[in-house]
């Protein structure tokens, strides 16, 4: 996205946590270049990517706070003085546990953060990043995800992902609805980002949101989102005024042989080629989910300001 303007000059600082992942970096990469002054929250193992394209006085608008989502005097300290929050829990991607203790943490850090919000202010708006995954896994059989198309009004079914261990879409939805209730309890602003699968180049077979991932592409709702058209969807619900509760983000639906054939092999190259009767397979899986809620606002937000 191109640079923006500011209404006043309160309004242009922002908190991102956690800075330290893929999509934390690449936020404040977006946010420095649009003017913005950047909070940048990490945790004391993370690191924080800036590209080489970012001036030194560029920079200095930046500001780094050792601050997990646990630590909620840390936290009180980076959002200070800040008007909006981008929050996001990523774990570790080649994290070898992920079970309903992980589920309870980003749990309690989900109200850690909101509850500092709501001790902070200045702050007028959140970006909650979530998942797909607190969407789609609404269904008794675990054979059909969803007896009608996924959209924002859709949460996943808390006892159907601990009856098949889907602790991811377990943390999503329980920690995105503790964060909703927290934000409608207080009054705060607060929006949320539901998206796909993010494809980056570390992207590995033990990521957890691929827990599952046969019978997403078998019900048309395994979709995948690319880091720069997920940064435009946050920093455009967050400029946009307009915008409001959740949105499903993904630009990319795996309904083909060959799309899941190709994302096995980015997972794992030394995977096996799909069977040559299967490859020549047409069959189009129908797509169950919908991103038209997030695609209008994007089009009218685009309508307004100059995109990259």
């Amino acid at each position: 996205m191109a640079p923006g303007s500011f209404h006043d000059d309160t309004s242009n600082t922002v908190c991102v946590m956690d800075a330290s992942g893929r999509l934390g970096s690449a936020l404040v990469e977006r946010l420095l270049q649009r003017g913005y002054t950047v909070h940048a929250a990490i945790q004391n193992d993370g690191e924080l990517k800036i590209g080489s394209g970012i001036s030194s006085e560029v920079k200095k608008k930046l500001k780094i706070f050792l601050a997990d989502p646990f630590d909620y005097h840390g936290i009180i300290d980076a959002l200070r003085g800040c008007s909006g929050l981008f929050y996001t829990y990523e774990p570790p991607q080649d994290q070898s546990v992920y079970d309903e203790y992980t589920a309870e943490e980003e749990v309690r850090a989900a109200h850690n953060v909101l509850e500092a919000c709501a001790q902070t202010e200045t702050i007028d708006k959140v970006v909650f990043t979530s998942s797909v995954t607190a969407v789609i896994w609404r269904s008794n059989d675990l054979n059909s995800v969803a007896n009608s198309d996924a959209d924002e009004k859709h949460w996943s079914d808390i006892n159907f992902c601990r009856k098949y261990k889907l602790w991811h879409g377990v943390s999503k939805t329980l920690a995105e609805k503790t964060a909703w209730a927290l934000a409608m309890d207080r009054g705060m602003s607060m929006v949320s980002i539901n998206a796909g699968l993010l494809m980056t180049p570390d992207l590995s077979i033990k990521n957890p949101y691929l827990k599952g991932a046969a019978e997403m592409y078998e019900d048309g709702v395994f979709v995948t989102v690319d880091l720069n058209f997920m940064v435009d969807a946050h920093v455009c619900v967050f400029e946009d005024v307009s915008s409001y509760g959740r949105y499903i983000c993904f630009n990319n639906v795996i309904n083909r042989p060959e799309d899941a054939d190709q994302l096995a092999k980015m997972l794992s190259p030394s995977a096996p080629s799909l069977p040559q009767s299967y490859s020549e397979d047409m069959r189009i899986i129908p797509q169950r989910i919908s991103n038209k809620k997030l695609n209008k606002l994007m089009a009218e937000y685009e309508s307004k300001h100059q995109l990259d």
